[in-house]
């Protein structure tokens, strides 16, 4: 099972005078001698370097404490989580899970060795307690795809587990002081890549590129390169890219059952396949609706892990609201039993997806699909009118929904055109969120309005949902020879909760639909 840590740094370009004088850093009392490391690493990449262009590191390495195979996630400049799995001699399986979003099928191969000697030395307070180790690096780069080989010496200062981040900045103006800079690579990896790299040479004369193939699709409308948007169609991939780069970060959170990855990663999952949907007047439907189709697919199958976690949450919550009396039989360790165990079972079935060929093809397409449009005519317009027109749209067709769900009597029917009325709050929500860049405020005034919507039909469609759970837990209870008194209680207080929201409908939409600037 791999270990992760957190590791905050910083580097330094070394100069011949080494590391200097450490002892006015206020809160240092000692500086302790730790001796030489000898650390020897190789890289693994693919062949095209994708893990270094994401700023993801992933090594073998020998020597030191932690020997073992190491792979590095950027958090924030000088912070990165390191999860650790012991030596073996290939990639351990752990690892290569949590970078398959990146790899896809492409293979990892070694691609740099370092060997280091490093000098180490712990910077101590009045009571012995470790602040954070520092170190002089002399660094031995070999490409291992070529014949490039570096080498360099730098200072690197990591502070302690559950050190403040603040004495780092101490350290810092000491080092800065002594005449020291920030490296100017953010790690080892990357300035090797750098330093060893094969000479660039331009031809005198390059050959004419070769005709494309008599079958190969010609579309007339190319995105512009990924910089500020201009176009129609800049604003709408530019809210694709981020939404597929959001897929693709979320992945190795969602395997390792970080806390509401799984819904962030939906929520992305949903924002793509509306923007397809709402911008039809700007991407082509013919490549869109397909794509559509897998993150439809996609999104049913990571909500079996939201849709329990929330549940489980709010049933929770509302049984601690309850009096100790109205609390009859073992309702708490039924409730946590059915919570783990569901879980427990949406969560292996939602790492299952993550390896599948669907998804990962499903990845593949957004790429392709971003690396050559299919846009429209109106993608060349300007902002304002096209994507103002597909709001509006979006949100005239909110506005049937919700009147029509209003005019219905409370009960089934009620509740499936609410639901409808939810779903389509979201699409409104996400198509003024692709459009704010290009119309300001009108745009972030209806995701304000969007998300305040949201919220209430929301809660009332969780609701429905804690009933029909409630009902199920209670036979189960009852056919246990328990008491089904207090799943009773529960469902009646949603009952009611379900009526306020309900009631409370009317004039939260009056005001968004009579504001609403589309």
């Amino acid at each position: 099972m791999a270990d992760t840590t957190r590791e905050i740094e910083r580097k330094y370009e070394s100069g011949d005078s080494g590391l200097p004088d450490l002892t006015g850093v206020p809160g240092v009392a000692s500086l302790v001698d730790q001796g030489v490391v000898h650390l020897d690493a190789t890289y693994y990449d693919t062949a095209d370097h994708r893990l270094a262009a994401a700023s993801l590191t992933l090594r073998r390495r020998t020597g030191g404490s932690d020997a073992g195979w190491h792979l590095k996630f950027p958090v924030a400049p000088g912070v990165r989580d390191e999860i650790r799995a012991p030596l073996s001699d290939t990639v351990p399986e752990d690892l290569a899970r949590l970078v398959r979003s990146r790899v896809r099928g492409a293979a990892l191969s070694p691609v740099v060795r370092l060997r280091s000697d490093r000098d180490v030395r712990h910077l101590l307070d009045a009571t012995g307690r470790l602040l954070a180790e520092i170190s002089v690096d002399t660094v031995h780069a070999e490409r291992l795809t070529g014949d490039g080989t570096a080498q360099w010496t730098e200072i690197e200062v990591e502070l302690a587990d559950d050190g403040d981040p603040a004495f780092l900045d101490k350290v810092d103006k000491r080092l800065r002081k002594a005449g020291l800079r920030p490296s100017k690579a953010p790690s080892k990896l990357a300035r090797a890549l750098a330093e060893t790299a094969p000479p660039t040479h331009t031809p005198e004369a390059a050959p004419a590129p070769a005709a494309a193939p008599a079958a190969a699709p010609k579309r007339k409308h190319r995105s512009r390169p990924v910089g500020k948007p201009v176009t129609a169609g800049d604003h709408v991939l530019a809210y694709v890219r981020a939404q597929r780069d959001a897929l693709v970060e979320l992945d190795p959170a969602v395997r390792q059952d970080v806390p509401d990855s799984v819904h962030r990663m939906r929520v992305a999952t949903r924002r793509l396949r509306s923007t397809f949907r709402s911008f039809r007047s700007v991407l082509d439907r013919k490549t869109t609706d397909p794509v559509g189709v897998d993150l439809k697919w996609l999104a049913g199958e990571l909500g079996l892990d939201r849709d329990q976690e929330v549940l489980a949450g709010r049933l929770i919550t509302a049984l601690d609201d309850l009096p100790d009396t109205l609390v009859h039989g073992p309702v708490r360790d039924r409730l946590t039993t059915w919570s783990e165990t569901g879980h427990r079972g949406a969560h292996g079935k939602v790492t299952g997806v993550l390896d599948s060929h669907r998804y990962l093809t499903l990845l593949d397409t957004l790429d392709a699909l971003l690396a050559d449009p299919p846009l429209r005519k109106k993608a060349a317009a300007g902002p304002d009118k096209v994507l103002a027109k597909a709001v509006s749209k979006d949100l005239d067709k909110l506005s049937g929904l919700v009147t029509r769900a209003l005019d219905l009597p409370p009960g089934h029917e009620r509740d499936l055109a609410l639901h409808e009325a939810r779903k389509k709050t979201k699409r409104t929500r996400y198509a003024a969120e692709a459009a704010t860049p290009a119309l300001d405020d009108p745009a972030k005034d209806l995701v304000k309005s969007m998300k305040s919507l949201q919220g209430l039909l929301g809660d009332h469609q969780d609701s429905i949902m804690a009933r029909k759970t409630l009902r199920e837990l209670a036979a189960v209870a009852h056919a246990a020879g328990e008491s089904d008194f207090t799943y009773g209680v529960l469902y009646g207080r949603e009952e009611r909760r379900a009526e306020i929201t309900e009631n409370a409908l009317p004039e939260t939409w009056k005001p968004i639909r009579k504001s609403a600037a589309f």
